[in-house]
């Protein structure tokens, strides 16, 4: 964990101690390492340096406005999968030539904003939607930028969840129908064909199945060529693993290596698409031990924290760390850390060897991606506070919400006019 050290026995994210931010920002509380970030987005850019590439991150991770302004103000570009994240990037400076949209269910309004906003290109998901933005775009009297996601049917070794590029998958197009689509992009009048994309899923911790989709790509691209279809830029996705547990450390520099010799003389632009692999480890998820119990065969600490705001152990069986944040020497018990929603999945990490009592505070190592952004309001509870740290300063970054925002876009039933039921006549 890139940030977080333990200074005198107490944990700190980076010079701040976390009992002391607990006091200050109250639990559970997500908190964020700004050097670690930037430190991870230089790695990147260190080991492609040789491509040139541009970043784009990819929102869907970790899309707090302060995350978004630093990777911005380091030169990143953005990945996005919504309207919604594009309002994001475009608030905090983003510059619309670094934005690429992705997703299989872009929505009208979605992509006309994004036409305005004249971003780099549309990753484009299935014949269906090119013809929709083909469509759009002749209507606003424009060209929509795209590429198409191409589905190389590539296993890469993860969870089912996570896995994009085998023929099952709901994303991109197959690659035996590419030459056809392409040959058509460029028959649309609202199309330009940029570039070609390929993401065949997250937290992969191989190269074996990056070598194997670029083979594939490659060859695809030079039939393209061979055809008259030149593209200026290949998208290679994102999915880069990181170190939950005991994972091996991706082998970064191998990639680009391997990229470096398959790209030959051709001459394109390359795109990353990293998400986890700059915020993963460079966030915590703070939470505090409301009661211990113990059962027969297990104990259990049931903490402040539950699914609602950390999903993925629930969700992919994903086990991540637990630190206390007093240090402890000679841990003698075990238990399972579990929230109080009314689930019997709420937990977040089984077998702990820990020592633990009400009060005590822990670190969901790790949780800096797929934590927040996939938080809830499950059993109406408020969604947690985030905090950035920046050396010995803290910054809270989104406030804890409140059952008033909870209940702010609700209606309360008594002040609406209530139809009559309707009759169902006998025949």
């Amino acid at each position: 964990m890139n940030g977080f050290n333990y200074q005198e026995d107490r944990l700190h994210c980076e010079d701040y101690p976390l009992d002391s931010l607990a006091k200050t920002y109250g639990t559970p509380c997500f908190v964020y390492s700004a050097s670690a970030m930037t430190a991870a987005y230089q790695t990147i850019k260190a080991a492609f340096e040789c491509q040139n590439p541009l970043i784009c991150y990819a929102v869907k991770a970790n899309s707090n406005l302060a995350v978004l302004k630093q990777l911005c103000d380091l030169g990143a570009g953005f990945d996005i999968v919504s309207g919604g994240e594009l309002i994001r990037v475009l608030r905090v400076g983003a510059d619309p030539s670094k934005i690429v949209f992705s997703g299989v269910g872009k929505q009208t309004d979605e992509i006309e904003a994004a036409l305005a906003a004249k971003i780099k290109c549309f990753n484009v998901e299935s014949e269906a939607e090119l013809l929709h933005i083909a469509a759009i775009a002749e209507r606003l009297d424009t060209k929509a930028p795209i590429s198409l996601r191409v589905n190389p049917d590539v296993d890469p070794k993860t969870h089912p969840y996570i896995s994009t590029g085998l023929k099952e998958s709901k994303f991109g197009v197959p690659m035996n129908q590419a030459l056809r689509l392409y040959t058509k992009a460029q028959s649309l009048t609202g199309i330009t064909v940029k570039g070609i994309d390929i993401h065949i899923g997250s937290q992969i911790t191989q190269l074996a199945p990056y070598l194997d989709a670029l083979d594939k790509m490659f060859s695809l691209i030079d039939q393209l060529s061979n055809q008259g279809i030149i593209l200026e830029h290949f998208d290679i996705g994102g999915g880069m693993g990181v170190r939950y547990e005991q994972e091996p450390d991706f082998p970064i520099d191998a990639l680009s290596d391997a990229l470096q010799q398959k790209m030959a003389d051709r001459k394109l632009e390359i795109i990353l698409e990293p998400g986890r692999y700059i915020v993963a480890n460079a966030g915590i998820l703070l939470t505090q031990v409301l009661y211990t119990k113990h059962n027969e065969s297990r104990a259990f600490a049931v903490v402040d924290a539950a699914m609602n705001d950390l999903i993925r152990p629930a969700l992919y069986d994903a086990v991540q760390a637990v630190l206390p944040v007093i240090a402890q020497t000679n841990p003698s018990e075990r238990f399972e850390i579990v929230g109080p929603i009314c689930e019997s999945g709420d937990f977040l990490a089984k077998d702990c060897l820990i020592n633990l009592e009400s009060g005590a505070l822990v670190a969901l190592a790790s949780s800096g991606a797929y934590g927040m952004s996939m938080s809830s309001n499950y059993n109406t509870r408020g969604r947690a506070a985030e905090v950035l740290v920046d050396g010995a300063a803290a910054q809270l970054i989104r406030r804890r919400e409140t059952i008033e925002d909870l209940l702010a876009a609700e209606t309360n039933l008594d002040t609406v006019t209530r139809a009559p039921p309707a009759t169902i006549s006998a025949r």
